[in-house]
């Protein structure tokens, strides 16, 4: 277990976003899985966090410097919100992250509206000018804590790393890649002027983290493809986990257990969940599709398996995840049309209503194209109270670590996908105890706080490296 450390932690979303209720100003819980898995680091370490101001109150926030905020467990941490020219963080997010970045690494261009567009004025004029204003903020910290070990997260942030080191040549710097990594030719869509700069920027770093041993080999061969000679006993893989504590006490919180309620009061007999943000790289209506041929397949199962899918509505401001959720609707409407009841959908901001849902699963169906971990495929089973199994997509991150646990889905194969749930359904009580166990106990051994001293081995070692 490591000591508390100074820790400078860089995303773009934050622990809490800000607004006004009542004329007054209230916080709310940070969305996204990177904020999730993130937030117990405050429990752990003394972290000043440095976000994007995002709403309105955010950015009054922003206006008044760093301030002092409370975690849900009553830890103490830094907050910085940063304040970007609203032009220039609009091509930032939804022209060069989201989703030309997101997009190449899931393997996604070709489901791209715009894939010819030139998106170098994007890349100048929006992600680099706020990945200057975030390298600008991380400095003036380091002024006041020189000793702080500075983590970047994500691809938000990939030519931050480069600008601070330029300006603090033996700061102790770390990036950590929480999305998929792709081959050279995988980044061959994107003009070499935006991808070398990526790359360079990971490299700036003492350490380039990601969460497989399969990104990271994708990651040292796009580098080469690039003639760039990375060090690789700097470029690391450890997958990030969540703090088991957590989780559980979440799932006693009267919130949850009010949730819990309602679903006990409607669920079928065995109960197939999907919890997931409406992003293609989620393959949501192709798991409803599965879901439908499953029940083509078996009349006998139709009043007794339901499926229930707990969906956040993701980056509506993008019109491939406009179209996306269209996608998702017609593709429940017409499960609801073939087998009346049989799926529900919900898609909601209602985190309580998804720790109720793990807890009451059979069977939990995660079949992704890609996905670079996949934080879902170890809540649920920690917290299930039905021994569920998990339908885990061999393109997950999670699975290199839970494959010997989990139903494998080929997530490209309507077919494979049914199949895996027919599988899983089947499985024994006992063996599906067994698994869920394996899980749990990994789960634990492996949490969240044991990513976070791995981290700081690395850099400690990455740092040594460096200084000789």
């Amino acid at each position: 277990m490591s000591a508390r450390r100074k820790l400078i932690v860089v995303s773009n979303r934050g622990p809490i976003s800000y607004g006004r209720e009542g004329g007054a100003r209230i916080a709310k819980r940070g969305a996204g899985g990177l904020v999730t898995a993130l937030a117990p680091l405050v429990s752990h370490h003394d972290v000043t966090w440095i976000a994007s101001a995002i709403s309105d109150e955010d950015r009054a926030v922003a206006a008044t410097g760093t301030i002092d905020e409370t975690a849900r467990d009553g830890a103490r941490y830094r907050l910085r919100l940063v304040a970007h020219q609203s032009s220039a963080y609009d091509l930032y997010y939804n022209v060069i992250a989201n989703p030309a970045l997101w997009f190449v690494q899931h393997g996604l261009w070709d489901r791209k509206h715009d894939p010819d567009r030139d998106l170098r004025p994007a890349w100048d004029e929006g992600y680099l000018p706020v990945n200057a204003a975030f390298a600008g903020a991380v400095v003036e910290e380091l002024e006041r804590e020189p000793e702080a070990a500075v983590f970047f997260h994500d691809y938000h942030l990939y030519v931050a790393p480069a600008l601070v080191r330029a300006r603090r040549p033996d700061a102790a710097l770390a990036h950590f890649t929480h999305i998929p990594w792709v081959g050279a030719d995988g980044w061959s869509v994107l003009p070499e002027s935006i991808v070398r700069p990526i790359h360079e920027g990971l490299l700036a770093c003492d350490v380039a983290g990601f969460h497989t041993q399969r990104w990271r080999h994708a990651f040292l061969d796009s580098c080469r493809g690039l003639g760039l000679d990375p060090d690789e006993r700097r470029v690391t893989a450890h997958p990030i986990s969540i703090d088991p504590a957590e989780f559980e006490g979440l799932a006693g919180s009267e919130p949850v257990l009010a949730r819990e309620r309602e679903l006990e009061a409607e669920r079928p007999e065995r109960l197939i969940l999907r919890v997931d943000r409406t992003d293609p790289s989620k393959n949501v209506p192709r798991g409803f599709e599965a879901f439908q041929l499953l029940l083509e397949r078996r009349p006998d199962l139709l009043g007794r398996v339901g499926m229930l899918a707990l969906l956040d509505a993701s980056r509506q401001d993008i019109p491939e995840y406009v179209e996306e959720l269209r996608r998702i609707e017609d593709a429940a409407a017409a499960v609801e049309a073939a087998f009346p009841g049989a799926l529900i959908l919900r898609v909601a901001d209602d985190f309580p209503a998804s720790i109720a849902a793990y807890k009451q699963f059979d069977v939990l169906l995660v079949n992704a194209v890609m996905d670079g971990l996949n934080l879902v495929a170890k809540e649920a089973p920690l917290v299930n109270t039905r021994v569920g199994v998990v339908a885990l997509s061999v393109n997950a991150g999670a699975f290199e670590e839970l494959g010997d646990w989990v139903v494998p889905v080929e997530p490209l194969e309507l077919d494979a996908i049914a199949d895996a749930l027919e599988d899983a359904l089947a499985l024994a009580v006992d063996e599906r105890s067994a698994r869920q166990q394996a899980i749990r106990a990994h789960v634990h051994e492996h949490d969240l706080r044991a990513w976070i001293a791995a981290q700081l081995a690395d850099l400690d070692r990455a740092s040594s490296i460096r200084r000789r």
